[in-house]
């Protein structure tokens, strides 16, 4: 848990304190002044000045980040963890779904300055989770099981492309959607697997 803290809020603690930032590699830093407020540009990987007690620093992890959607997935003691449960939906042909996958994003490093002033540290909370439980729904309710089945390549990539077009406005690339697995859920709950990895890679 503490893991996903410390990358869901893309490190945000204030860094090394005094005259310098110092930013890892796959990170970008910015800086809030006291004066100017959060100051439009970014700093990279490498050793950095600003000045003490009046500007503070907060480090951003700029690297793809995977966002896990599976069962059982718990996110009540930490609304910022990198997941969420499975999606149940209806689709086109009147089947009742849940829809498991992952979500590979990363944060858009020139917009780290407005991402930060506009949504602070609950980008997972504020738009990851709602939009892609919103997008993945609307999506494959439009699609009947078959062709859930046998275009799942394109399926994907309407998915990819759709969360792209929201998370862009506010400092997030979508980097690709992967769909782990589809399941049939009857009246009494049970699932039967109709899409998978595993069935998938058997097949090939």
């Amino acid at each position: 848990m503490e893991f996903d803290r410390l990358v869901v809020s893309f490190l945000v603690d204030e860094v090394v304190g005094g005259f310098f930032i110092s930013v890892p590699p796959g990170h970008v830093a910015c800086i809030y002044d006291r004066g100017r407020g959060v100051l439009p540009r970014i700093w990279g990987p490498g050793l950095h000045f600003k000045i003490p007690f009046w500007q503070v620093a907060k480090l951003f992890n700029a690297q793809i980040i995977e966002y896990s959607i599976s069962d059982g997935f718990d996110f009540s003691k930490n609304k910022e963890a990198l997941g969420d449960e499975k999606v149940f939906v209806t689709t086109k042909d009147g089947k009742d779904i849940s829809v498991e996958g992952s979500i590979l994003f990363r944060i858009d490093k020139h917009n780290a300055p407005e991402l930060w002033e506009n949504l602070g540290e609950n980008v997972v909370s504020k738009v990851v989770r709602p939009f892609s439980r919103s997008k993945i729904a609307g999506l494959f309710s439009d699609l009947t099981l078959d062709q859930i089945k046998q275009h799942r390549s394109e399926v994907e990539n309407i998915v990819k492309e759709e969360l792209n077009h929201y998370f862009k406005d506010r400092g997030l690339d979508c980097e690709g959607f992967l769909l782990s697995a589809v399941k049939l859920v009857n009246a009494k709950g049970s699932n039967k697997v109709v899409v998978s990895d595993e069935v998938d890679d058997s097949t090939k």
